[in-house]
């Protein structure tokens, strides 16, 4: 049922709207599709209608209102095959450290670069979420 080069899907979650439209531009030109939302709130309404056709979430860590770790949480309840990728600007940060290096989730430290982005996306899609049971990985 796959086609030659199916166009992925990557569901955008920040609410800096700067970085959103960045980070749509940077997606796009590799050749995904996004779909932008500035909430975990708003990120879990639109994957309620449209989670079927999503395969990556990319989600801030730190957010206002529902948090990065905890919307992968829910969304990946929903739909256990998405690949999950995070972003946040204080890796240091012990909710960083706690919710996503500590699980072995990927992690794309603010700013980065468009080669950046582009090895983490592909590093997600690589692989599945190893972090569940296994602790920490590098």
């Amino acid at each position: 049922m796959e086609s030659s080069s199916p166009k992925k899907t990557i569901l955008v979650v920040d609410d800096e709207p700067e970085i959103r439209k960045l980070v749509s531009a940077m997606l796009s030109s590799q050749g995904y599709h996004t779909i932008l939302a500035d909430t975990g709130e708003q990120a879990l309404k639109i994957f309620l209608k449209q989670g079927k056709n999503i395969d990556l979430l990319l989600t801030d860590v730190v957010a206002p209102g529902m948090a990065g770790p905890t919307l992968a949480s829910q969304l990946t309840e929903l739909k256990p095959e998405l690949r999950v990728l995070f972003m946040s600007g204080y890796d240091g940060r012990q909710v960083v450290q706690k919710y996503v290096v500590e699980k072995g989730s990927l992690l794309l430290t603010k700013p980065f670069t468009m080669k950046q982005l582009k090895e983490k996306v592909e590093e997600a899609f690589r692989r599945r979420h190893l972090a569940k049971s296994s602790g920490f990985t590098t």
